[in-house]
């Protein structure tokens, strides 16, 4: 499955943004997505997670409440609404496709990056 990250841009402290993420390939609905973020120096961390039929979605506790993972099957595509975006959310934001959702960074497939920057 391949995949595609979007929507990232610069935005303010307190402002909103939304992520896709599009798939080609493979059947989309057989894969949980994930979605893992990078800040500048650091290491990848996973942020949210979604199973293949979106009955369960995972957070990391740094972002749970402001972010929510969703996924439209029927259009290959997976979104993470960010809210209430904080300087620390300043990262690039990959997407990752697995069989099973996870926490860790164990995912299968990756797409490149969508940059996101947050300004106080």
């Amino acid at each position: 499955v391949q995949l595609q990250a979007s929507g990232g841009g610069l935005v303010q402290a307190g402002d909103s943004l939304r992520l896709s993420c599009a798939a080609t390939g493979r059947a989309f609905s057989d894969y949980a997505i994930g979605w893992i973020r990078q800040a500048p120096g650091k290491e990848r961390e996973f942020v949210a997670a979604i199973t293949w039929s979106g009955g369960s979605t995972y957070y990391a506790d740094s972002v749970k409440g402001r972010f929510t993972i969703t996924r439209d099957n029927a259009k290959n595509t997976v979104y993470l609404q960010m809210n209430t975006l904080k300087p620390e959310d300043t990262a690039v934001y990959y997407c990752a496709a697995d069989r099973l959702a996870t926490r860790s960074l164990a995912y299968e497939y990756w797409g490149q990056g969508t940059l996101v920057t947050v300004s106080s």
